[in-house]
């Protein structure tokens, strides 16, 4: 059984002690391919580059909310640049954060706009951040709606009425951690409800640990948790749900293999 863990860091530094054993594990549990995500410029160009040196990896480059009010112009051209690398293969992740607010908010929305901007021009998926914000970014998102270049909605954390409006944008909907928690039941509705065309599994490791292994750090091996979680709550046997989600996970980011 293969899995796609369509979002994570494993890049970052909190696996810099044990990165070989976590990839040997992952190899292990299957998890054969990997996206790898960038928040600023330095962790973009870090994941290009850690995408392009180990196989099964791919890499989205982008500007998170949080960091939205380090964003200067020249930072559009720089992405573009790097996009032009074989492993890169969406902007992200990007989006509004309202839970933190870490940048204004009107800066969040302003540095989202200008790269859905570029992934159009560059004809990419994107990979959203959406916190405590879907209105607005839904409202951003159907202003743009000539623009939208398809994508990954990361991480969801709505009920099943907000994924709706999400997948008539034409977007994929990625679960997490929280969908194994035993206090989410609109999320589990939502799990459910996705169309199996539509529906992709992550990490987001070093965070959102699941069921079992919640309050300890996430590595991509634990994506498992994830599918077994939804395919008992769909009824479908785990490893079609595997295989569904790996597709999917390939389809949405356009990786032709």
């Amino acid at each position: 059984m293969a899995l796609f863990d369509s979002h994570c860091h494993v890049d970052e530094p909190k696996f810099d002690d044990d990165r070989e054993d976590v990839l040997t594990r992952m190899a292990e549990a299957g998890v054969t391919r990997y996206a790898v995500i960038g928040s600023d410029m330095a962790t973009s160009r870090h994941s290009a580059d850690f995408a392009a040196a180990h196989p099964g990896c791919y890499a989205a480059i982008g500007i998170h909310p949080h960091e939205a009010k380090g964003f200067v112009e020249d930072d559009l051209q720089r992405l573009a640049d790097w996009s032009k690398e074989e492993k890169v293969v969406a902007i992200g992740e990007i989006g509004l954060d309202y839970y933190y607010d870490l940048s204004p908010r009107e800066t969040q929305m302003t540095v989202c706009e200008a790269q859905m901007e570029l992934a159009w021009e560059l004809s990419l998926p994107v990979a959203y951040h959406i916190r405590d914000a879907h209105q607005d970014m839904l409202d951003i998102m159907k202003r743009h709606r000539k623009h939208l270049t398809g994508g990954i909605i990361h991480c969801f954390s709505g009920s099943w009425e907000i994924a709706k409006e999400y997948l008539k944008l034409g977007y994929f909907i990625s679960f997490a951690g929280p969908v194994t928690f035993k206090k989410a039941p609109k999320l589990q509705e939502a799990a459910v409800n996705v169309p199996l065309d539509r529906i992709l599994i992550e990490t987001d490791s070093p965070y959102l640990s699941p069921e079992p292994v919640r309050g300890r750090r996430n590595e991509p091996t634990n994506v498992r948790y994830v599918a077994e979680k939804i395919a008992a709550l769909r009824e479908i046997p785990l490893e079609a749900f595997a295989q569904i989600t790996m597709q999917n996970a390939l389809n949405a980011y356009s990786i032709k293999e």
